[in-house]
């Protein structure tokens, strides 16, 4: 046989010698095991930074949210009206300036809103506008009765004052009456409520009799509106076309109606049912003499958005941990019943692929509903986990586990998502269920005797 002859059944004998079975603690199953724990433990790094771009994506958005409500008026807060009189106090040697306060008889408060949905890029946030009108009276006949000796009061010099969150929210006013006259407000709230925001008016009181207000506002914000229930007797009426809304604040609606139309709710709030007194005295730079909690007596409407996809994002990752776990244990069972061997490597890529997904759902998210989102993101993943399956073992068949696995995992965590009230029992379920089953494949394993030996190819004939 020539030199040329021998070389060549060299290199042959190198590349066709059946390798040799591995054997030692590198192919038990023990090892095995320990190595998915770590690979699963290591995955965990770009979970985490997986989470953090939920929230940083999240608080851009609630930045485009305030600079686009900025703009337009911020959320809506109306706080008033009141009355503000001056009062003289003589003390000894001096006179004392001060402020009276007098909140409203029965006040009726009607808002109509038109609202929708104004976008920056690819952020968006529930805008509206309408009217608000204000109705009700005011009695100066308790405050002149309960006066001190040594105190004055100059109702000719009293001011109809409504605070406001933001001077913005006014768009115009629609009409001011006062006692059959007309108003004419000016920016200010004289101390009211926190800064300068409002508007106020002169309006003379009569000492005898009741002074009533008919008082319409053009106004416009965005995400919320709040009320304070100022009056003896506050009665509320809140509508809207906004069909998704979320009552907040200290009180709830008494009755309300909702629609794919929109909304209507009613309120009815007493004086008794608040912490806020129905006459105060302030010194003459507006410091009250008792604490008033005003936020915490808010009422009113948010205009909720039903999916908040940045909220299921950050609620999804929550369960990656899921998603790495049962597909390892998937593919380690079928690694362990069809006797093939699956490098760590393989296992790594397969967990990649899984956290993969979570990128996949926010990005997808943020231009589609979250619904669709999912669907697509899921689906994908899949049919890449059932075919990359296929390619490490044996059958079709096999692989169809893999993807059947998968599958349900995506439906049940789907199910968790949209049902918050249930998540915690879907959720102790589904892992009682998964356990079961473990239990029930590896009741009859030999853990004691788990090499898992991989098929190794036969020498071809020449």
């Amino acid at each position: 046989m020539s030199d040329s002859g021998l070389e060549q059944s060299s290199i042959d004998n190198i590349i066709y010698q059946k390798p040799q079975k591995k054997s030692g603690i590198t192919s038990s199953g023990g090892f095995k095991i320990a190595m998915l724990v770590v690979i699963i433990l290591l995955l965990l790094i770009p979970i985490n930074m997986i989470r953090s771009l939920v929230m940083e994506r999240s608080q851009r958005a609630g930045s485009a949210e305030e600079s686009i409500m900025e703009a337009w008026g911020s959320q809506f807060s109306l706080y008033g009206p009141v009355i503000r009189i001056p009062v003289a106090e003589e003390e000894p040697f001096r006179t004392v300036n001060r402020a009276v306060w007098i909140t409203p008889g029965d006040v009726q408060i009607t808002a109509d809103f038109s609202a929708e949905r104004k976008r920056r890029g690819i952020f968006s946030v529930a805008l509206f506008s309408g009217n608000v009108t204000l109705k009700g009276s005011f009695s100066l006949e308790r405050t002149i009765s309960e006066l001190k000796s040594n105190q004055t009061i100059f109702p000719e010099q009293a001011e109809i004052i409504i605070a406001l969150a933001s001077q913005k929210g006014i768009r115009r006013i629609i009409k001011a009456g006062w006692n059959g006259n007309e108003l004419f407000f000016k920016p200010g709230n004289r101390n009211f409520f926190a800064g300068d925001v409002g508007i106020n008016a002169l309006s003379p009181l009569e000492k005898n009799g009741i002074n009533t207000f008919d008082i319409q506002l053009a106004i416009q914000g965005g995400k919320s509106v709040r009320i304070l229930p100022i009056g003896e007797t506050t009665l509320a009426n809140i509508k809207s076309d906004w069909p998704s809304p979320s009552f907040q604040g200290g009180s709830l609606p008494a009755s309300y109606t909702l629609s794919e139309n929109g909304f209507n709710a009613d309120w009815e709030i007493s004086y008794l049912s608040r912490s806020i007194p129905l006459v105060w005295y302030s010194s003459e730079r507006g410091e009250t003499e008792t604490k008033m909690n005003f936020e915490r007596e808010l009422f009113g409407a948010d205009f909720f958005k039903p999916l908040d996809h940045y909220a299921l994002n950050e609620r999804a990752v929550k369960y990656a941990i899921l998603f790495l776990v049962i597909p390892f244990i998937t593919l380690f069972f079928l690694e362990i019943f069809s006797r093939k061997s699956i490098h760590p490597a393989q296992y790594l890529l397969s967990g990649l692929a899984n956290v993969i997904f979570y990128l996949l759902l926010l990005s997808i998210s943020e231009h589609i509903p979250f619904s669709f989102a999912y669907l697509l993101a899921s689906a994908a993943l899949t049919c890449m986990m059932a075919l990359y399956a296929r390619s490490l073992l044996n059958t079709w068949a096999q692989s169809a586990y893999m993807a059947l696995v998968m599958a349900l995992l995506y439906l049940i965590l789907y199910l968790t998502l949209n049902a918050e009230d249930w998540a915690l029992l879907i959720g102790s379920i589904t892992a009682f269920l998964i356990c079961a089953v473990v239990m029930f494949l590896t009741r009859k394993l030999d853990w004691n005797n788990l090499n898992i030996k991989g098929d190794m190819p036969d020498s071809p004939s020449r």
